[in-house]
C-alpha cells in the first residue's frame, strides 16, 4: 500500500483526513491516507506523484476522544517494539495508527508520519506537538536519533512513562475513596434534609410536643436547606468545579497548592515521596541516555510535577553548571532525604550515577506503594467515624422527641 502526503497549509485552514485509491501509470492499484485541507489539494498531490483516477473520500470520525498520557505511553512502547523488530519507522507509524481505537491518536500519528516523510527529524516532528510530547521526551528521541539507538531510548521512555503513570494511578486511587465517600455522604444527608426531617417535623407538630434543642437545630437546618437547596447544591457542585478548573489554569493557585499539599498531614509525605521518585527516575533516564547532566536537570525541572521541586532543581542546575558536584547541590536544596543524597554521592564517586538514581527511584516507588496502602487503611476508620457522627447525629436528634410522645399523649 502506498501513502501520499501533502504540504501543510500556510493559512489557518483546518486539515481533514482523506482516504484515496487509484492506479499508477503501469496499472497497479494503490491506496492510502492523506491529511489536507480540501479534496483538490489531495487530487493535485496524487497527480504529481503519478496516481491516476483516484477516488478520494473524506474520513469521518464518530468521536474525537482526548489523547491521554496512557495513549502516548502505549504508542511509545509499540513503536519501540516494532523498531527493535526491524520494521521501518514509517510502516510502524502506519501499523500503530491504524490499529488504535482512538481516532485522535490515529490522526496525530498520521500528521507526524507526514512530517517524517517530508524529511523532518522525528524529534523535530514530536516538538510540533508539545501538548503530547514534552521536552524530556523530545530530547531523548533526539539523543537516540543522533546515537543510532532510537529503539533503545524509546523503550526507556516507555518504561519511564509507565512507571510515572503507575505512581499517578496509585495516588488517584488513594484520593478517590475518601472523595467518593464524601459525595455519597452529601447525597444521603441531602435526602434526609429534604424528605425525612420534614416528615418527622409534621408528626411532632401534630402532637404539640416541645422539641429538644438538638432536634430544633436539625429542623432549622432542614428548613434552611429546603428553602435554599438550589444555592447549597449549586455551591457544592460549582465551588469544587471552579476550584479545580482554576487550579489547572492559574499559575498562582498551582504554586500555592504545590506548597500546601507538601505540608498536609496525611497526603504530604505521599506526595513528597512520589515527587522524589519521579525526580530520580527522570534524571536517571536522561543521564543514562547520554544527555549532559546540566541539560538533564532542565528536563527534570519541567517534569518534577511540583513547583517547590521545580525551583529547587533549577537552583541545583545553576550550582552544577558552575562546578558544584550534584551531591552538594542536592544537599543544599534541603528537599531530599539523607539516604538519597548518600546514594547520589556513591553514584558520582563510582561513575554509576544513572544506576544509583534508578535504585533511588525504585526505592521511593515502593515507598509510594506502602504509603498508599497505609493511607487507605487509615482513611477507612476515619471516614466511618465521620459518617457515623454526621448521619447518626441526625437520626438521634430526630428520635429524641419520640421518648416524650408517651407523656404528651
Amino acid at each position: 500500500m502506498a501513502t501520499a502526503t501533502a504540504a501543510r497549509p500556510k493559512s489557518g485552514l483546518k486539515e481533514s483526513s482523506f482516504r484515496w485509491e487509484g492506479r499508477t501509470r503501469d496499472g497497479k492499484i494503490v491506496n492510502g491516507e492523506m491529511r489536507a485541507t480540501t479534496e483538490t489539494v489531495v487530487s493535485n498531490a496524487l497527480r504529481r506523484q503519478g496516481v491516476l483516477g483516484a477516488k478520494i473520500t473524506r474520513q469521518r470520525f464518530k468521536s474525537s476522544k482526548r489523547i491521554t498520557e496512557k495513549d502516548i505511553s502505549l504508542f511509545t512502547r509499540q513503536l519501540a517494539t516494532m523498531l527493535k523488530a526491524g520494521i521501518p519507522m514509517l510502516q510502524s507509524f502506519d501499523i500503530v495508527g491504524k490499529g488504535h481505537t482512538n481516532p485522535s491518536v490515529s490522526r496525530l500519528l498520521q500528521d507526524i508520519k507526514s512530517d517524517v516523510e517530508g524529511g523532518t527529524a522525528l524529534a523535530t516532528a514530536f516538538r510540533r506537538y508539545p501538548l503530547y510530547f514534552d521536552d524530556l521526551y523530545c530530547n531523548l528521541v533526539e539523543a537516540g536519533e543522533q546515537a543510532g539507538i532510537l529503539d533503545t531510548l524509546l523503550e526507556r521512555i516507555a518504561t519511564y512513562k509507565e512507571k510515572m503513570l503507575a505512581i499517578k494511578s496509585k495516588i488517584k486511587a488513594a484520593l478517590f475513596y475518601p472523595i467518593a465517600i464524601l459525595v455519597v455522604a452529601f447525597i444521603v444527608v441531602a435526602i434526609i434534609m429534604w424528605f425525612v426531617i420534614p416528615a418527622f417535623k409534621d408528626v411532632f407538630t401534630s402532637f404539640g410536643a416541645e422539641l429538644p434543642a438538638p432536634t430544633l437545630f436539625v429542623v432549622g437546618l432542614s428548613d434552611a436547606f429546603v428553602e435554599n437547596w438550589y444555592f447549597i447544591v449549586g455551591a457544592a457542585i460549582g465551588i469544587p468545579f471552579w476550584f479545580f478548573y482554576a487550579w489547572r489554569r492559574s499559575e498562582k493557585i498551582q504554586i500555592f497548592m504545590d506548597r500546601f499539599l507538601l505540608k498536609t498531614p496525611l497526603f504530604g509525605e505521599l506526595i513528597r515521596k512520589s515527587v522524589i521518585a519521579r525526580w530520580n527516575r527522570t534524571l536517571s533516564t536522561m543521564f543514562s541516555a547520554g544527555v549532559p547532566l546540566v541539560e538533564s536537570l532542565e528536563s527534570v525541572a519541567g517534569a518534577a510535577g511540583n513547583y517547590v521541586y521545580k525551583m529547587a532543581t533549577r537552583e541545583i542546575k545553576k550550582a552544577v553548571s558552575t562546578g558544584t558536584n550534584l551531591t552538594v547541590a542536592v544537599q543544599n536544596s534541603n528537599l531530599f532525604p539523607n539516604m538519597a543524597i548518600q546514594m547520589i554521592a556513591i553514584g558520582e564517586e563510582s561513575g554509576t550515577l544513572d544506576a544509583m538514581l534508578g535504585k533511588i527511584a525504585d526505592f521511593f516507588e515502593a515507598e509510594v506503594d506502602d504509603a498508599v496502602a497505609a493511607l487507605s487503611s487509615l482513611m477507612e476508620p476515619i471516614i466511618m467515624v465521620v459518617l457515623g457522627v454526621l448521619i447518626g447525629g441526625l437520626v438521634v436528634a430526630m428520635y429524641l422527641p419520640i421518648f416524650k410522645l408517651g407523656g404528651v399523649v
